[in-house]
């Protein structure tokens, strides 16, 4: 019998897998896919690692999260800067210096500082919606061409119906810094995410293509504690009802050309063009394969944004009020589960940044491996 029956090989899965191995437990890792690495998977297509499940970028201000991912691959030296598409107007990301010098013509921190002021003045009182939010903290100009369009594409909702909330703060820089995380470490791990996971896994027994739910009395029966990283409302049947995500879909393709945008992301913000954004996935790596060869070719994929239905790949929770309060009736009996321990993005049914996946998996680590508990 296994000490521990992992669920899903995603970051979180992987972190405890290791971990557990490294302290002389034993370990069984399975996944539904027929691959390792969850969300963070990339499959190299054309000498380019193309990153199958959206854009995975690095970057951490925690220095334990790094000192530990950092031991099972090299990270380049890749920094995340966006560029907007507002109609075939393009536009810094985060907003910056040269954002407000495109939209405006103003040359001078202090002259775009009384720009958005002057704009911020439209919404007087407590902002009522995701509109009002938006304008408070950027202005009009800038909600209209930056803001608008790409959220109510990403939320399939108009922003008068989003609550306040969901943008709490948008990064103003009155400096010409493009670097949109702004994080002391960031990259991309160099041969790709799917290495960085086979290296987290070596020695360990993994199992693909295995569907815990649609046979988890037998594969329960194989360990003495079940690490489950589903969604928490599959794992009870949906009883309650379905907690909400949007989705996302993507349209890969190679194109016979060398450059295709010039940049990793390009966002599209205004609401006309079906798709959020397109992802060149050789700029993630600067172009060239691992000789540091031009590469010929390149891959796009373009994202499209959508309300989950059962069969979708889950995304991103829609952390409203009326998901929060289903979510901690699901948490209720999740508690009462024996010998099953609920984590990750789709277990705590909450938005996580990969390093803070790998940091509450390594808490977990802390509090379960540090005792025997079994």
């Amino acid at each position: 019998m296994y000490d521990y029956l992992i669920v899903g090989s995603g970051l979180y899965g992987a972190v405890f897998a290791q971990k557990a191995n490294e302290v002389g437990k034993s370990v069984l890792v399975i996944d539904k896919r027929p691959d390792i690495a969850g969300n963070i998977y990339t499959e190299k297509i054309e000498g380019i690692n193309v990153h199958k499940y959206g854009a995975h970028i690095f970057h951490t201000n925690d220095k334990r999260v790094w000192d530990y991912v950092t031991q099972f691959a090299e990270f380049n030296r890749f920094t995340n800067s966006p560029v907007a598409n507002y109609k075939g107007e393009l536009y810094s990301m985060p907003f910056n210096m040269y954002t407000f010098n495109k939209m405006w013509g103003v040359v001078t921190p202090e002259e775009a500082a009384a720009k958005i002021e002057e704009q911020r003045k439209e919404i007087t009182g407590t902002p009522q919606n995701l509109e009002e939010q938006a304008i408070s903290l950027v202005g009009r100009d800038i909600f209209e061409k930056l803001v608008k369009g790409y959220t109510e594409k990403q939320w399939g909702r108009e922003c008068r119906e989003l609550p306040a909330f969901i943008i709490k703060r948008l990064p103003v820089r009155l400096t010409f810094d493009n670097n949109y995380f702004n994080a002391l470490y960031q990259g991309i791990p160099i041969g790709g995410y799917t290495q960085m996971i086979r290296n987290m896994l070596d020695g360990i027994e993994v199992r693909l293509n295995t569907d815990y739910l649609k046979n988890r009395e037998e594969l329960s029966s194989l360990a003495k504690k079940v690490i489950y990283t589903g969604p928490i409302d599959a794992y009870f049947g949906y009883k309650l009802g379905y907690l909400q995500y949007r989705s996302v879909r993507f349209e890969t393709e190679v194109l016979d050309i060398p450059n295709f945008q010039g940049n990793a992301a390009v966002n599209y913000t205004d609401r006309d063009t079906p798709w959020t954004r397109i992802i060149e996935h050789k700029w993630f790596e600067f172009g060239k394969d691992e000789k540091g060869n031009d590469l010929p070719k390149t891959v796009i994929s373009r994202e499209y944004s959508s309300e989950w239905k059962p069969g979708d790949e889950p995304y991103y929770p829609v952390n409203d009020e009326k998901n929060g309060m289903l979510y901690t009736e699901y948490r209720k009996l999740a508690d009462r589960e024996e010998n099953v321990i609920f984590g990750g993005r789709l277990g705590e049914y909450k938005y996580y940044d990969m390093d803070q996946v790998i940091a509450a998996s390594l808490s977990l680590c802390e509090r379960e491996l540090s005792r025997d508990n079994l």
